[in-house]
């Protein structure tokens, strides 16, 4: 019996034993109530592994900027009377002579960011559009505070490159922001815009450089020298005046246009480069004005029929199509029809860089042009730049002799004309005196590829000029047999215009 008692213990202990073992080869366990109602704690998982210093390369960047971003907001107010534009203004002006004037109010909001302290005063740069016409601007920082009234200065405003400048005087530290090289930025770097779009206060977006030397965009506010960068960032109304920022934390643009169809971002944004900015900035801060170099030139872009036509590998350089007189050029020997390849031993890659080339070079500087002339030689010519005029001076008309009307058309090339006296000019408007008018391009021909339109007036084809019909139809046995481009000067509503066309 005791023998039975003790085998039944051990057969029992050999079974918990066996079953604790069996359980836990398995991951088996005994589960309570508790257990089974209990919150499951998920944890962060490590990740990737990231070099120290780049987990947050943006916050960085953007922590070194974003404290000197301020919102810039303005009102205009202007005043008519109140029944301006009525079919009975007339009669209410008259009964109503001594009623005041209903006051209107615009209002506006963009950016800007500080980027320079000097004496005591901090500076604010922004877009000339943002304070354009302004009777009252706010400035915002971002602890809130406000500068308003005469405590906000325009240091001065230049509309050729839309740009402004403010200052503000504070009695505590304010932020400043670097400022990068626009000229080191490459296609591809990271951009990171900072603004206000629709008056949400330091937005931030990210993107990157997608071309740069962005030039003959139609703007609102039409800036004469465009050289902008080109980005993805989403730029917004009320971004305009912001800094656009590269990933090390320096400004490399000010943020002022997008491209689109719809009034909203869809990632084509125009920033001007700080390089430019800071050229501007400087003169405005300085002078109170922009002073510029003036050659005296119209420039006109080289096509690849130009550059074919002139020996030249690409289609890089200005093309003089018109001197105007007693300038710089002038004095110097440029003509009409030289292509400048070089200022001041810089290349010239397009026309806008061209400007700004000129515009940066201080009135007063002899530089040195290299230029290549119709029949391919090179010359090296030197040039006083004088100070830019504050109104555009037009080359004065020939006053020679009217030359002798020859009637009837001639065609070439896809042109058919007529001499600029003839009936069918007359009907047209035509005011030049001498060359021949086209009357028609025929589609899909050498002129209508070259960019020829109804109206334009030749008055030069290659070395001979066009004074009536007859010089037509000398030209077009003289280069009958040309193999190169032929080089046509044409007027254009009053414009010269050099075009290209192949034979």
């Amino acid at each position: 019996m005791l023998k039975r008692a003790i085998l039944a213990v051990s057969m029992l202990a050999l079974g918990i034993v066996l079953g604790v073992i069996f359980t836990a080869d398995l991951g088996w366990h005994a589960r309570t109530e508790a257990e089974d109602t209990a919150t499951v704690t998920l944890t962060p998982s490590p990740g990737v592994p990231v070099p120290s210093g780049c987990e947050r390369p943006f916050a960085k960047a953007i922590e070194a900027v974003v404290p000197a971003v301020v919102n810039v907001s303005t009102e205009h107010v202007f005043k008519h009377p109140p029944i301006q534009g009525s079919p009975f203004e007339e009669f209410f002006r008259e009964f109503f002579k001594d009623f005041p004037p209903m006051p209107e109010r615009t209002r506006s909001l963009g950016s800007g960011f500080i980027f320079l302290k000097k004496d005591g005063y901090y500076y604010i740069l922004t877009n000339n559009h943002v304070v354009k016409d302004a009777d009252k601007i706010v400035v915002k920082l971002q602890d809130k505070s406000e500068f308003k009234g005469d405590e906000v200065e325009v240091v001065g405003t230049d509309p050729r490159t839309d740009l402004a400048v403010l200052r503000i005087k504070s009695d505590h530290e304010l932020p400043v922001a670097p400022l990068g090289d626009s000229d080191s930025i490459q296609v591809g770097d990271w951009a990171i815009a900072i603004g206000n779009p629709f008056g949400l206060e330091r937005t931030v977006t990210v993107g990157v450089i997608s071309a740069t030397g962005r030039s003959g965009l139609a703007l609102p506010e039409g800036p004469t020298y465009q050289d902008f960068i080109q980005t993805d960032a989403a730029i917004n109304p009320g971004n305009s005046g912001g800094p656009l920022v590269n990933i090390h934390g320096q400004v490399i643009g000010v943020n002022t246009a997008i491209s689109t169809p719809s009034g909203g971002n869809v990632g084509i944004g125009f920033a001007i480069p700080i390089n430019l900015a800071r050229y501007v900035a400087q003169q405005l801060i300085e002078k109170g004005r922009v002073i510029r170099g003036y050659l005296g030139i119209l420039p006109q872009p080289l096509t690849p029929e130009l550059a074919e036509a002139y020996g030249l590998e690409k289609p890089e350089g200005v093309l003089v199509a018109r001197v105007v007189e007693n300038t710089p050029a002038a004095k110097a020997g440029l003509k009409e029809g030289d292509v400048i390849v070089e200022f001041n031993g810089k290349p010239v890659t397009s026309v806008e860089k061209f400007r700004i080339m000129v515009a940066e070079t201080p009135p007063g500087t002899e530089v040195t042009l290299k230029v290549i002339r119709e029949d391919g030689s090179t010359k090296t010519l030197k040039a006083t730049l004088t100070e830019y005029p504050s109104q555009g001076t037009a080359a004065a008309p020939g006053g020679e002799e009217e030359p002798q009307v020859i009637p009837g058309h001639a065609s070439w090339l896809g042109l058919e004309v007529a001499d600029v006296k003839s009936e069918e000019a007359q009907q047209m408007g035509i005011t030049q005196e001498t060359g021949v008018v086209v009357l028609k391009v025929e589609p899909d021909s050498p002129a209508d590829d070259a960019g020829f339109r109804k109206g334009d007036v030749i008055q030069k084809i290659g070395s001979l000029e066009i004074r009536r019909l007859s010089d037509f139809e000398k030209a077009k046995k003289e280069y009958a047999d040309a193999k190169r481009p032929i080089i046509f000067k044409v007027m254009r509503r009053n414009i010269p215009v050099f075009l290209a066309v192949k034979p």
